[in-house]
């Protein structure tokens, strides 16, 4: 079910401002994820087949607002700093500072490739840029992997609005599909990752676990 309120404040913002308008929709998008993308980049297409806006400049707007939208949100990571982070995830119960290692040591390895195909992912594709601001990963290589990233997925999405015209909201229909997917699944692993973490803590509070606590209190 397509917003009817976004979609009109999209095309008002493209009626006023053409294809820099569709930029900065894409822009917030990035910053505030519930702005859907699925909406903005058919719709941009959709408002080029009819003539509002040039179809290239549509391509090259809609990837500079991906640009700076994840750019803000890499500066929002990097202000925060590893120290924050770490201390933060102290406090959060069944969050360990060993799992935030692990991310790190992950992120380390994969960065690069999470960040080029996590563009390609509905609410990930605006959040993957905080640990990459985090990691303080080089800024050439991430703006490189961000804009070749957002660059495939805008323009699928552009070109189909463009060519389905007046039945551009197909397009959303199915991105609205894969989202719920993705966050379905995402929901699945953040509940198998806090049963784990419960097991682990009622093994680790039984009397096995509490004597080889006191074993190793012994040996230190």
């Amino acid at each position: 079910m397509i917003d009817s309120g976004a979609t009109q404040w999209v095309t008002d913002l493209m009626a006023t401002l053409g294809a820099p308008g569709a930029g900065l929709a894409i822009a917030l998008e990035n910053i505030f994820p519930p702005l859907p993308s699925e909406v903005i980049l058919p719709l941009a297409g959709f408002t080029a087949s009819t003539g509002g806006m040039n179809l290239y400049a549509a391509l090259v707007w809609t990837t500079v607002g991906s640009v700076v939208g994840a750019l803000a949100l890499y500066g929002i990571g990097a202000a925060l700093g590893r120290d924050r982070v770490v201390a933060v995830a102290a406090r959060i119960p069944l969050v360990k500072v060993a799992d935030l290692e692990r991310t790190e040591a992950w992120f380390e390895r994969h960065g690069t490739k999470a960040v080029f195909f996590g563009r390609m992912i509905p609410v990930f594709r605006s959040l993957i840029s905080v640990p990459a601001g985090l990691e303080r990963m080089r800024l050439p290589v991430f703006l490189t992997l961000t804009t070749l990233g957002s660059a495939l997925w805008n323009t699928v999405f552009v070109l189909a609005g463009f060519f389905l015209g007046e039945r551009w909201e197909v397009v959303s229909g199915y991105v609205s599909t894969y989202s719920k997917v993705v966050l379905a699944a995402a929901a699945v692993a953040l509940l198998v990752f806090i049963a784990i973490r419960v097991f682990r803590g009622s093994k680790a509070g039984g009397p096995g676990g509490r004597a080889a606590e006191e074993a190793r209190t012994d040996r230190t």
